[in-house]
């Protein structure tokens, strides 16, 4: 673009000359620039795509923080959050409406909240009130209710996502002895892929079976909100088929409402639809299974629905704490269902009864990967067994370790005469031998174990105690954990490997000669506690507190 300009009016307006010129350069630049472009996101820490242009201003975001006590322990998160993205709004468009997401957050946080914990996902009243005030003032909204309502947002997220998600410290579950690694969170971009994902489309960090508890408590609210129930009275005869009491009509009324019994039938006659509606209640809660109405069925029916909604809302606290993906391919003992459960390709592939460590002898919870497997196996006795059982039962009687097939060894493993042993002046803590029973059918540890090494010496095991997978509460170990299927699970472990068939399996478990086997593929195992969980045909199941892990929580929590 070309300008004239006249000598004379330069000679007459010098002063003004400029200040023309400016602004016609300035005019051309506008012209001939093309259209503002929104700020680019910091790909190395966001998702690429443009932000709102709508800015805050940085002592704004000061104030408010220094205002809001609530918010302040994370303001580190919320102030970092805002200079990761130049200061620009997330949630109020440039036009001064709420973005979609805005509404999915808020949606989210009234909708999928526990019930019971208002604390985790309570909208704070400014923020309502800030909330209604923008949804219904078509003239507009105050710069100052936009950003305050902006604030108000992104610090409820922190606020709703580190407690509905991340739950405890991981410190304070250390205490409740729970050693499975903490899952990680980061809450900025967490943050950043609700304000940019379309509608529904935000992924919350937590694994599925969270999801499935949080689903069944909300149905379990609504039953405590509808049902009003006194206890049953105690009465230990058994009732079956056939049968027919006043109390068999209040059952069925009680487990209609738990959905096992599926039509309601207000009769007192003992129907088979009641046998099988009894079952279903009876595995749900981890009872004997035979169809029969005694004692231990009414005495799970008699728990008040609250206490019942305070088991689901401590499990879902510890479900916080674990992965979202454990993988497609992993193992999971629950000590309190007494039950080894294997995944395949994301899915249960099958399951199979354990026992765990009794109480004073527990079972840990940890996580570990599965490296060997061990065939016919050598029992090295642990010290608490040693000092406690074995060391006495030899001092009383010298012929116990050959009755038991157990034999001495020293630190390179020769075997030690136990004749040449002066057994009376050791004790569990200064013996300085191991004592290993050798393999054989009454070996300890049965033909096979499997080993994820770990500082607790825990592992799973066959055992010569075949009848104790039978019984309801499986709690009898010293810690380690025995397993119903061993050889299911060396086939299971070994599948992908050619070179171990069913008959080499066979024969390695039945022989004379300790072998150990590298698995190709490690996977994880999980050792864990849940009391109240969904299982795969999505049941809502409830388990005794076994080890008093429930109690403990519980009382930080409530």
């Amino acid at each position: 673009m070309k300008y004239k300009i006249t000598c004379s009016f330069m000679q007459l307006r010098r002063p003004y000359f400029f200040i023309v010129l400016l602004l016609a350069l300035a005019a051309a630049c506008r012209q001939s620039q093309p259209a503002h472009t929104p700020l680019a996101r910091d790909s190395s820490h966001y998702t690429k795509q443009a932000y709102i242009d709508r800015v805050l201003d940085s002592n704004a975001l000061h104030r408010f923080l220094e205002a809001d006590t609530g918010y302040r322990a994370y303001s580190d998160l919320i102030r970092n959050f805002y200079q990761q993205r130049n200061y620009h709004y997330a949630w109020i468009s440039n036009e001064g409406r709420l973005t979609e997401q805005a509404g999915n957050f808020l949606n989210m946080v009234r909708n999928d909240a526990p019930p019971g914990m208002p604390d985790t996902a309570v909208v704070t009243p400014i923020l309502q009130q800030l909330y209604e005030k923008v949804i219904q003032d078509s003239s507009g909204s105050s710069a100052a209710d936009l950003t305050q309502l902006e604030l108000q947002l992104t610090s409820q997220f922190f606020v709703y996502g580190n407690k509905e998600w991340g739950g405890m410290t991981s410190d304070t579950a250390k205490d409740l002895e729970w050693f499975i690694p903490r899952k990680k969170l980061d809450m900025e971009s967490l943050l950043d892929s609700l304000v940019q994902r379309p509608s529904n489309a935000f992924e919350e960090p937590v694994n599925r079976y969270y999801i499935t508890l949080r689903a069944a408590l909300k149905k379990l609210v609504d039953m405590d909100a509808h049902e009003h129930w006194d206890s049953i009275p105690a009465d230990k005869k058994t009732y079956k088929k056939g049968d027919s009491a006043a109390v068999i009509a209040v059952v069925k009324q009680r487990l209609h409402a738990w959905g096992d019994l599926p039509t309601a039938d207000a009769s007192a006659l003992f129907t088979p639809a009641l046998d099988t509606a009894i079952r279903s209640f009876q595995d749900r809660m981890g009872l004997t299974v035979n169809g029969t109405l005694q004692q231990p069925v009414l005495n799970a029916l008699n728990v008040p629905l609250q206490q019942r909604i305070r088991k689901v809302l401590v499990n879902m606290e510890r479900m916080r704490w674990i992965p979202v993906d454990p993988g497609p391919e992993f193992l999971l003992v629950n000590i309190p269902e007494f039950k080894l459960h294997v995944y395949d390709k994301g899915q249960l592939a099958w399951s199979c009864n354990v026992v765990v460590g009794k109480p004073g002898a527990s079972t840990v919870i940890f996580t570990r990967p599965m490296r060997y497997i061990v065939f016919s196996p050598y029992w090295n006795v642990p010290p608490g067994i040693l000092g406690n059982e074995i060391l006495p039962a030899v001092k009383r009687n010298p012929s116990y370790l050959a009755r038991q097939n157990m034999e001495v060894v020293g630190a390179s493993g020769k075997v030690i005469p136990v004749g040449s042993i002066s057994w009376s002046k050791y004790g569990g803590g200064n013996f300085p031998y191991i004592i290993r029973q050798k393999p054989g059918k009454s070996n300890a540890l049965g033909k096979v174990k499997f080993l994820f090494p770990n500082e607790y010496n825990i592992y799973l095991h066959d055992t010569p105690s075949r009848h104790l997978f039978g019984e309801t509460k499986r709690s009898f170990s010293h810690g380690c954990i025995r397993v119903a299927e061993p050889k299911l699970l060396a086939e299971w472990l070994l599948r992908d490997d050619a070179a171990w068939t069913p008959e080499k399996i066979d024969k390695a478990m039945n022989g004379s000669k300790e072998q150990y086997v590298t698995i190709k593929r490690q996977l994880p195992v999980f050792i864990g506690y849940f009391t109240a969980f969904v299982n795969s045909k999505g049941q809502l199941n409830f388990r005794d507190d076994v080890y008093g892990h429930d109690a403990r929580l519980a009382a930080q929590l409530f």
